[in-house]
């Protein structure tokens, strides 16, 4: 009876535990078409691919790569190939916007690239901060509200041809 106790103890605390776990994974949502690779280094090999705005479950972070899985495959990402969170059809490509500040994800690094007006002092001084981060993100503005500002301030579309990726480039 002791036994038998324990063994169903042992099985309902092992089934919250994974329970647990699996409502704390975290979804996103890809920027870009790209791969996914065994390992987290860019030479690892191809474990498959998916496409712009496909929904993701976050499983891991390992530095400035995600683990993700898609609805076949599992493999590791660049970390600002993907925006965290719920995708929203209004504007996908404000997630490359947070990426390009230095402040994407939560792995909490400042980065500056060709900052002017501020000293070496303030740069690093610099915190990360999700909840402006967050507020950032409120700021967003969808593709008919975009060309509405245009055609208020008489701009004009102009077609040019996409460059050509280079060999080992993503799709």
């Amino acid at each position: 009876m002791k036994k038998l106790t324990l063994i169903l103890i042992v099985a309902s605390l092992s089934t919250l535990l994974f329970s647990n776990l699996s409502m704390a994974t975290e979804t996103g949502s890809a920027l870009k078409n790209d791969d996914m690779r065994v390992e987290p280094f860019a030479d690892a090999k191809i474990t498959g691919t998916f496409t712009r705005g496909e929904s993701l479950e976050i499983l891991n972070k390992k530095g400035a790569w995600l683990q993700v899985k898609s609805k076949s495959k599992t493999g590791w990402v660049r970390l600002l190939s993907i925006k965290r969170g719920t995708s929203t059809t209004s504007n996908q490509g404000a997630g490359i916007l947070v990426a390009a500040s230095g402040r994407a994800g939560t792995g909490q690094v400042v980065s500056t690239t060709g900052i002017r007006g501020l000293s070496a002092e303030e740069l690093k001084a610099a915190k990360f901060n999700e909840a402006e981060v967050k507020t950032m993100g409120n700021y967003t503005e969808s593709a008919q509200q975009g060309k509405q500002f245009a055609n208020a301030g008489g701009l004009k579309t102009i077609a040019f041809s996409n460059l050509k990726a280079a060999s080992g480039d993503a799709k």
